[in-house]
């Protein structure tokens, strides 16, 4: 929307000014739907009020992130995320008469052509994405009206190009209203940039992802300057238009003559770590499982899924080296210890391998 969203006052009261808008998605389940509207108002008043907050963050388009996007679809994507623009080319029928072969042939033949109407997807989605970007680049800002789902979760009722959605949407949207990041906002915009290169970057300290912005400065500058014909380090990352962002902003901030000073319009994302898991800890006093979630201060990001993993392993291990004749589980446990292991190391090869370099 170009202006803001109406406020919320009822079921179906607020967010467009014509479109039908309704404060929860119920997707026709009447229950659903007869229960949200029994709710008294006055105890709807602070999602309202959430509700208008989130509807009445004025956002823009990123253009130069835009531009590369542009640039990148132009010469048949492929890249940093990119569905590639091209098919993958049919396989060859086979110069035999033998059943297997053309057998083998034919079903290699259907699955190619089911990834083709995949990427045809992709690509649908990509251009309905980018022409929602192409229409909304020279506007001063939009907003989004958003209501809930089932859980109470809030969401941007447009389908297509929003704050939520992928990498690409979140690369080419910023904030309208900029601020100036002063000395806490330029070290968070440097955390961000890291948790976006991610790779295992994600789960070090803050310490180590600042080390990690100071000691790649010169490919986060070449990245911002010469984005497509350049080193092209930010393409590497997980999330790259979100890291190229990252990076022509905190280019534009170092670049100044007061990087503390600089405006920055970019949203630094934070999020809890298994929030159901939080509640709990929080809700039992439980000091070891808010530590596991993040609740109370760490060194580093705790990582509860890869913490279970590893007991989990640990467990296994010791079934593994059971009598087999005693224990019918072992072959299987044997089988799976190896699997684990595996699983286990690739999470954290890099984290090691890195910080073993600093």
């Amino acid at each position: 929307m170009l202006v803001p969203p109406t406020k919320w006052k009822g079921y179906d009261k607020g967010g467009h000014l014509f479109l039908p808008s309704y404060v929860m998605r119920t997707h026709g389940v009447k229950d659903q739907k007869e229960a949200i509207k029994s709710v008294p108002r006055k105890q709807l008043r602070k999602v309202f009020e959430a509700l208008d907050i989130l509807g009445g963050t004025k956002w823009r388009v990123n253009r130069r992130v835009h531009d590369v996007v542009e640039t990148i679809w132009s010469r048949g994507g492929g890249i940093a995320g990119l569905v590639d623009k091209g098919n993958i080319p049919l396989p060859e029928q086979p110069e035999t008469e033998d059943p297997d072969e053309i057998q083998k042939w034919k079903w290699s033949v259907k699955k190619t052509k089911k990834a083709n109407r995949e990427l045809h997807a992709e690509r649908c989605d990509t251009e309905l994405k980018l022409s929602v970007a192409r229409k909304m680049r020279e506007e001063d800002g939009f907003y989004y009206p958003h209501n809930l789902d089932f859980r109470g979760r809030a969401y941007p009722m447009h389908p297509h190009l929003s704050h939520l959605g992928s990498d690409l949407c979140r690369g080419v949207l910023e904030y309208a209203e900029g601020r100036p990041l002063g000395k806490s906002g330029l070290r968070w915009l440097k955390i961000h940039l890291a948790n976006k290169y991610g790779g295992g970057i994600e789960k070090l300290s803050h310490e180590s992802k600042l080390t990690f912005v100071e000691d790649h400065l010169p490919d986060i500058f070449d990245s911002a300057a010469n984005p497509v014909d350049g080193n092209c380090w930010w393409i590497n990352a997980e999330d790259p238009f979100q890291c190229l962002a990252a990076c022509m902003d905190l280019s534009n901030a170092l670049e100044s003559s007061s990087p503390h000073g600089a405006v920055s319009h970019l949203p630094i994302h934070q999020d809890g770590s298994c929030n159901g898991l939080q509640h709990y800890a929080a809700l039992g006093r439980d000091y070891m499982g808010a530590a596991a979630v993040n609740l109370v201060p760490g060194e580093k990001p705790a990582d509860i899924y890869s913490e279970i993993a590893a007991r989990v392993l640990d467990v296994v291990r010791e079934d593994s080296m059971k009598d087999p004749a005693t224990d019918p589980s072992v072959p299987l446990a044997k089988v799976l210890v190896d699997e684990l292991r595996t699983w286990t190391l690739v999470a954290y090869r890099w984290i090691g391998s890195w910080s073993s370099r600093q």
